[in-house]
Parts: structure tokens; C-alpha cells; sequence
């Protein structure tokens, strides 16, 4: 089975070809957050010449939900099923800190998956290896970082993503040099993580499927501050 990946929900985006036998087809990740679909559909045509391989032959789509940037969750999820829709061919769509939790290999450490929500806030879930699979202990949220580390044995925590990322600093600062970090380039996200998730996952109605957004968008916020 043929996948294609869409993660378009942070600044660095990822779209990849992986094959349900063989693995990663091929992979490209763009430093630039994408703003318009046209900009998404050059790269995904760039992937396809790149790899051989025509959209006639995908079996399937995932594409990430989101929490993220507002904006490239609604370009990556419409390309998506633009692309399911005209392909006529099944869409998954899979929750971006499930995503990025994929990046963290077998540990005994609690692991907690970061995504910048501005002004040291962030989106997060907590999760822990049960065997060789990866179990959800707490839900999505978002909140402010200190918050979250609260009543918390850190040296049992591992963060990845892109808010570790961005306040690594930050929670060195506040919380010492006990704390944990992947690398920085296990801190993004990949669509070929994505596009293995969804390999056994049922598909998704494509006119039922939205985003997953946790927070309001700024324009939202905006408008309830004046009571709108």
C-alpha cells in the first residue's frame, strides 16, 4: 500500500511517499510555513517527479489535524482531500502530537510532545511506551509550560517537538539541566511518521473530517475580547 503524508500543521513542513512493506519512498521537508495550496501542490508534484512514482498509484492519504498554525492545518487538510476527492481514494486524518511522538525510540521515560502555541504556551499530550507501542496517559491540551511540569518527576520526562525546541532555554532556565530533550532533528515533525500511522487506521468521512485546533484562533480571540 501506497501513502502519501501531508503535515503541514507548524512552520516546517513534511509531505512523503511510504510504502506499507518497503518503508519511506521519499521525504522532503520545507523550512517555510505554507500559507496557500498552490505553494503545498509544487512540493507534493516535486515529490512524485522526484520519487517515480504517479498519483494514480497512491492508495491512500493521511494528513495531519492539527493543534498548530491555524493556517497550514486548513491548506494541508483541504489539499488533502482535494486530493482524496479527485483520486477517489480513502483519507485519514491523525492528531499532530501523535505524530510527533513517533520521534522518540523506546524509553522507560514519560514522553511529552511540545508545539509552540505562542507566548510560552503550548499544545501538549503525555504519553509512555507499553511494550513496543506508544499509549496516551494524558490528554491533548494547552497550556502554559510551567503549569504542565507541575508536581512532575522531570527526570522522567523526554520533550521533543518544536516547542522544546523554542523554549528549551526557557525550561533550562526555570527547571535546570535535568531535563531531557531529543535531538534537534528529531524535534520535527515527518510525514512518513504520519503516513505509518494511518497504514491500519480506518478511514475518515471526507466531508466529516475537520480540524483539531484546541485554542482559538487570534482573530477569534481578538473578537471575544471586544464582546463580539
Amino acid at each position: 500500500m501506497l501513502i502519501l503524508g501531508i503535515e503541514t500543521t507548524t512552520k516546517i513542513a513534511s509531505i512523503a511517499i511510504f510504502d506499507s512493506e518497503k518503508g519511506i519512498i521519499s521525504e522532503i521537508t520545507l523550512q517555510a510555513k505554507i500559507n496557500h495550496s498552490d505553494t503545498l501542490m509544487k512540493a507534493i508534484n516535486g515529490l512524485f517527479e522526484f520519487s517515480g512514482i504517479k498519483k494514480e498509484e497512491i492508495d491512500k492519504i493521511a494528513v495531519g489535524l492539527g493543534p498548530g498554525s491555524f493556517t497550514g492545518i486548513r491548506v494541508g487538510l483541504g489539499t488533502a482531500k482535494g486530493l482524496a476527492y479527485s483520486l477517489k481514494i480513502p483519507l485519514v486524518g491523525i492528531n499532530t502530537l501523535d505524530i510527533l511522538v513517533q520521534n522518540v525510540m523506546k524509553t522507560d521515560k514519560t514522553i511529552v510532545p511540545l508545539i509552540d502555541a505562542r507566548k510560552t504556551r503550548v499544545y501538549y499530550a503525555i504519553y509512555k511506551y507499553e511494550g513496543d507501542k506508544i499509549k496516551k496517559i494524558e490528554d491533548y491540551g494547552v497550556e502554559h509550560l510551567e503549569k504542565i511540569l507541575e508536581n512532575r518527576n522531570l527526570e522522567k520526562i523526554i520533550f521533543t517537538g518544536r516547542g522544546s525546541v523554542v523554549y528549551k532555554e526557557l525550561l533550562k532556565e526555570k527547571f535546570g539541566e535535568k531535563l531531557n530533550f531529543t535531538s534537534l532533528s528529531n524535534s520535527f515533525l515527518r510525514a512518513s511518521h504520519l503516513a505509518e500511522l494511518a497504514v491500519d487506521k480506518k478511514e475518515d468521512n471526507i466531508y466529516e473530517l475537520e480540524p483539531f485546533y484546541l485554542s482559538k484562533s487570534q482573530a477569534e480571540r481578538m473578537k471575544a475580547e471586544k464582546g463580539e
